[in-house]
């Protein structure tokens, strides 16, 4: 990965929190209906923070709710993307945050859904292990992998 010397693209040392595990990679950031049919999806370094996808995001939605994970929890985006393109982000709070409260019904069977999805993609469409060599074919495989699950 890296060969054309853009090193932009080459993958990178990232930290995943919920396995409390380092990696090496990218990560898959993506946007899902209550269905679970991917929406929108993007390849970032396993490096970059999930707040800079919501950038994208802003620039392509709007006038809806997006419910995250605790990655994306973060007054100034959750206000930032309110007042420019009307998109109201919900993010579960941490236990050990002053205002916690219990996560609605609702919002927890959505993410349920997600997760399954997710695990899918881990699980059966074998997504973590890719033995791609260069970054183009790592970014068809993953397309490919992600229309199949669409497609079920």
């Amino acid at each position: 990965m890296g060969r054309t010397g853009d090193f932009s693209k080459a993958p990178d040392f990232g930290y995943c929190a919920s396995q409390n595990t380092y990696y090496f990679g990218y990560k898959l950031h993506a946007l899902c209906g209550l269905t679970g049919v991917i929406h929108s999806y993007d390849l970032s370094k396993a490096s970059v923070a999930d707040l800079k996808y919501m950038k994208d995001v802003k620039l392509t939605y709007h006038d809806c709710s997006i419910y995250g994970d605790k990655g994306y929890i973060g007054a100034d985006i959750q206000l930032d993307l309110f007042e420019t393109a009307h998109i109201r982000l919900e993010c579960p709070y941490r236990v050990n945050q002053k205002d916690w409260k219990p996560t609605f019904i609702l919002f927890v069977k959505a993410r349920k859904r997600i997760e399954t999805l997710f695990s899918q993609l881990t699980d059966q469409f074998l997504v973590i292990r890719n033995y791609a060599k260069i970054t183009n074919g790592l970014f068809a495989r993953i397309i490919s992998k992600i229309s199949a699950l669409t497609v079920l």
